[in-house]
């Protein structure tokens, strides 16, 4: 039989282990840095004072303080992590909030995670769509957009891709963090309504606290009305 080399067999394995849903939370972060498998990934360079700061600045429209109401309507990422943001239970999102939700994702020290995701549209699995996790302006150049396409079954496992990893034998996966998730049709049809996409509603914490990724339940469900 046929032996695939040690950097593909990784990748294959955490691709299908990611897409199939069997204890993804943990498996990207249980092989990056095993002995005899890729180097260990650096987290990314995370300053919660600043990434805090600069979200104020792109969200807080009214200078209020707060990301709330409409304006969160605008960060579909911080609105997707609101339960993990908002300590207090106010329905808003202070500077200082998201200040500690970043040192969070710093003292877990994760170069990537592995997870599937599911997508369906009017209650059907979608195949061929394109999904992009865009981290969220006040992340951008801190973390990697991350995308992959869905199978027949609707299913997708968002993925750096290879060129952009920092090294060659980095296996796939996704820097914990706050993204928007953009979804568009493979045929370029436009059947996905833009509030997926160009406009999108859509947002997902990745982080191995957030509930939907620890119960392999990050799922997508677009309607066409």
């Amino acid at each position: 039989m046929t032996k695939l080399p040690r950097k593909r067999l990784t990748e294959t394995l955490l691709k299908k282990i990611a897409v199939y849903g069997l204890g993804t939370a943990g498996v990207c972060a249980a092989l990056v840095g095993c002995n005899g498998g890729p180097s260990k990934l650096e987290a990314p360079s995370y300053n919660p004072s600043a990434a805090a700061a600069k979200a104020m600045e792109i969200y807080d429209k009214d200078g209020d303080g707060f990301v709330a109401g409409a304006e969160l309507e605008q960060a579909p990422g911080l609105k997707a992590a609101i339960k993990n943001l908002d300590k207090d239970g106010d329905g808003k999102v202070s500077e200082q909030e998201i200040a500690d939700r970043v040192a969070i994702w710093q003292k877990m020290n994760i170069g990537l995670m592995s997870f599937g995701c599911e997508v369906t549209l009017d209650g059907a699995p979608l195949n061929g769509a394109t999904i992009t996790f865009e981290p969220e302006g006040f992340l951008e150049g801190v973390l990697q957009e991350a995308s992959d396409v869905t199978s027949m079954g609707g299913t997708a496992a968002p993925t750096i891709p290879k060129e952009k990893r920092p090294t060659d034998d980095t296996p796939p996966g996704i820097q914990v963090g706050l993204y928007k998730v953009k979804i568009t049709a493979g045929d370029g049809s436009g059947s996905i309504p833009t509030k997926y996409n160009t406009e999108t509603i859509l947002g997902q914490e990745v982080s191995k606290d957030d509930p939907s990724i620890l119960n392999n339940k990050v799922r997508f469900s677009l309607t066409t009305k």
